[in-house]
Order: structure tokens, then sequence, then C-alpha cells
């Protein structure tokens, strides 16, 4: 049974969440349907991940009402800026064959371009204010980024989804995040992106870790399923991606045990403190440019 999280404005969300970034289009729509069959509700994309429309299709065949799956999404830089923003919101909900989208985030900071960013954020709160979303949010902001973003808007966002896995926690973020009211949700919450493949073969992996691999074995779970425990019990929202069906239910298995004090601490005292993925105060024109299609 997921646990849910309540937001900042008393809407409620499934704490543990499919994540289907790098997820094929053509193996999304599998992926969906065995993670709602193994028990999930919240599934998260992005339009930059270019598989919305698959998610869709993965809802849809899934059999459950809309209403009983709680879908995210984040617009693209290259959609930032009042209007565009707005369209943006055109371009999901059709891509997702639904009429609402229940939580709604900037997918970048975008640094060199703060004033769209502050306007897309403009345009998420009239979207939250006609009921067209639930919630919404950011996605890899620093403090700093959330403090300009906080004195230019009304509305505080409901979650700020970073890098965050036992190798690179983002304390100051996390605290950040609680002042103000925000959910912090991991995104590579198992550490996936220490060890994909071309991200650089000397970064350590984190499923490999020892201090882990000793707290999977006490509780007869794996790795991955006690990071995954570490955020919940910390009070954090996760989005582990798989398309592999066994591996989906098996992320999905952490309802049934308990991390000790101790444990979680083991656990936090493996940050090194290293980006794994890319800096949110770089920016990154050519991939901030990608165009969103329209279908």
């Amino acid at each position: 049974m997921n646990s849910e999280l309540t937001l900042n404005n008393g809407v409620t969300m499934p704490a543990l969440g499919l994540g289907v970034f790098q997820s094929a289009p053509e193996e999304t729509t599998a992926a969906v349907q065995a993670a709602l069959a193994a028990g999930y509700r919240h599934i998260d994309t992005a339009a930059a991940y270019g598989n919305e429309p698959e998610v869709g299709e993965g809802i849809r065949a899934s059999g459950l009402d809309r209403s009983n799956v709680f879908i995210e999404t984040k617009v693209w830089v290259s959609d930032y800026g009042y209007d565009q923003t707005l369209h943006a919101w055109d371009k999901a909900v059709g891509k997702l064959g639904v009429e609402y989208l229940d939580l709604f985030i900037l997918h970048q900071p975008a640094p060199d371009r703060f004033d769209q960013t502050i306007a897309a954020y403009k345009a998420l709160e009239k979207l939250l204010s006609e009921g067209r979303v639930r919630a919404i949010g950011v996605s890899n902001f620093m403090p700093h980024h959330l403090k300009e973003l906080l004195a230019s808007t009304d509305v505080v966002p409901a979650v700020n989804q970073i890098e965050l896995h036992p190798y690179f926690t983002q304390p100051e973020v996390q605290a950040a995040d609680a002042e103000n009211g925000i959910l912090t949700q991991a995104w590579s919450p198992i550490g996936g992106i220490t060890f994909y493949p071309g991200w650089g073969e000397e970064r350590q992996n984190v499923m490999e870790d020892p201090a882990i691999a000793a707290i999977a074995q006490a509780h007869r779970k794996t790795p991955a399923q006690v990071m995954i425990r570490w955020h919940l019990q910390q009070g954090r929202s996760a989005i582990p991606k798989s398309t592999n069906p066994a591996r989906i239910a098996e992320n999905f298995n952490v309802f049934d045990f308990e991390l000790s004090s101790s444990e979680l601490g083991a656990v936090d005292a493996l940050d090194r403190g290293v980006r794994n993925g890319p800096d949110p105060d770089v920016a990154r024109p050519e991939r901030f440019a990608m165009v969103i299609p329209e279908a």
C-alpha cells in the first residue's frame, strides 16, 4: 500500500511513483501498465522525455479511472514565457489524453533566462487558479533560485524535484524546501545516474555500496528497496525509473519493513556532495533550445 504525502495546498500525492526518464517511447506504455498493475498510482514524465503519449496510453490500458492516477509532467525551457507555458499545458494534456494535470512543474531554473522562468511560473499559477492543474512546482531549483522565484510570485511551489540519492543528498536544498513548505522529490533516487552507461565509467555505483548491501541483507531486501525506503521514511517523494516489470514491482515492495534510525543515519553518512547530473546553475543553450513538438 503506497503512502500518501500532503502537498502545501492540501492535495495528496502518492509518495512513490514511476519515473520514465530515458524510457524509450516503445517501452513506456508497457512500463506504465506494469507499474499500475503493481500498485503504483503516480507517474512522472516530462515534455522533454518525448514519451507523454505513451504514458497516456499506459494509463488508459490499465483500466483505472483517470482520477485514480496522479500524473506529473514538466514544462521544457523552450516553452518558458507566459503564453508559451500556457500552450505547453495544451500540448501536455493533448499528448497524455487527459483534461487536467495533477502536478505541473518547471523542468529547470534556466538561470540564463530567469525572467522567462518567472513568467512561466506565473502561467502555472494561472493554470492552478483555473483548475487545469491541481498543484504546481519546480525541478532542479537550488536555494537561490527558490528565493528569487518566491520574491516574484504568489504561490509557493508544492514540489521541488532534484537529484537525490545516498551519494548526493543536497541537504541545503532539502532545508530550503522544508523551510518554505515545499516537498522534496528525488529523481535518480536509487543513484541510477551514477551507473547509466556513458555517464563516466569512473563513477561508483550506489547499488554496490557495502553499507547499503549490509542493511539490505539484514532486512532480506535489495539495495534499491533500502534506498527507496530511506527516502520514504524521511518524508520525501521518490520516482525510481525502470522498464523491467520485475524491477518495477520490486521497487514498489517497500512497505513491509522499516529502517532503524541508525540505519537511516548510515545511509545519510554516504553523502559525497558530488553531483552526477547537470548543474542547474550552468546554462545549456543548445539543450534548452530543443523544440517540444505539438503532438
